[in-house]
């Protein structure tokens, strides 16, 4: 891939990673389990879409080819998704979901903290105020895991579960690649493998706040960011994408 290819897959993993854990929390719409719940998760769901909107529409512009952000939302096949495995699982449970939110809010949190230093302007505004909206998600996602690991007998035997069988999937996140070497040394991105410890500190003092064992599973789930996913995400552009397919011409 030449640098210009480069550059639209790394805006396009960055923005499908936002895109597809929009759908997965707006699921929880009118389904979380208080009404402040059910506010709070469609508004990160809104933050996300956001995200997706400003990261997948400067994609566009990269290609160069006239695609919009909604072209590369709605008209892409699931190949062409580079999303991490961990966004695309279900919700299960609550449990699961604040478990998620943690994994990936933690990692969001020093990896675009990194990213307001890029040498590209675009991304590096993008991750300035994408990085407010994230120190409140992973506030929030700790809040949880401290009120259900640390409650009641029932409470804290869920969220164990989620915590162990989240975290072979946690690993895709800090896979380093050709893409992610060309865009360290052409704008100065941040090294996703070079975030591993720290992450694993802040998760670990978390978990055992929370009175959880950190999970010591050697094995991993990872093939997303090269576009090879699980199942769940074709059901979810199914549904995602039905509209746009069903009436292609339609202007919104």
């Amino acid at each position: 891939m030449n640098q210009q290819e480069v550059m639209f897959k790394y805006c396009l993993r960055l923005g499908d990673n936002a895109l597809i854990r929009s759908y997965r929390l707006s699921e929880w719409c009118s389904n979380a389990p208080i009404l402040e719940e059910d506010l709070a998760l469609t508004n990160f769901a809104l933050d996300m879409i956001g995200r997706a909107q400003a990261l997948l529409g400067y994609a566009g512009q990269i290609e160069g080819k006239g695609r919009t952000d909604d072209d590369l939302a709605y008209r892409r096949g699931e190949r062409s998704f580079y999303n991490v495995l961990l966004t695309e699982l279900p919700n299960q449970d609550f449990a699961y979901t604040m478990a998620r939110e943690l994994y990936m809010s933690a990692f969001e949190y020093f990896y675009y903290s990194g990213l307001v230093a890029s040498k590209d302007a675009t991304l590096a505004a993008i991750a300035a105020k994408t990085l407010k909206e994230i120190k409140y998600h992973l506030s929030h996602a700790t809040d949880w895991v401290l009120r259900l690991g640390d409650g009641t007998a029932e409470s804290h035997a869920k969220m164990q579960a989620a915590v162990d069988d989240l975290w072979p999937y946690a690993s895709e996140l800090f896979e380093s690649d050709t893409t992610d070497a060309a865009m360290i040394s052409a704008i100065s991105a941040p090294d996703p493998a070079a975030l591993k410890d720290s992450w694993v500190k802040h998760v670990s003092a978390i978990l055992k706040e929370a009175t959880l064992d950190v999970p010591t599973t050697m094995y991993t789930h990872t093939g997303g960011r090269n576009g090879i996913h699980s199942e769940n995400l074709g059901h979810i552009l199914a549904e995602m994408q039905f509209l746009p397919h069903a009436y292609p011409d339609a202007k919104w």
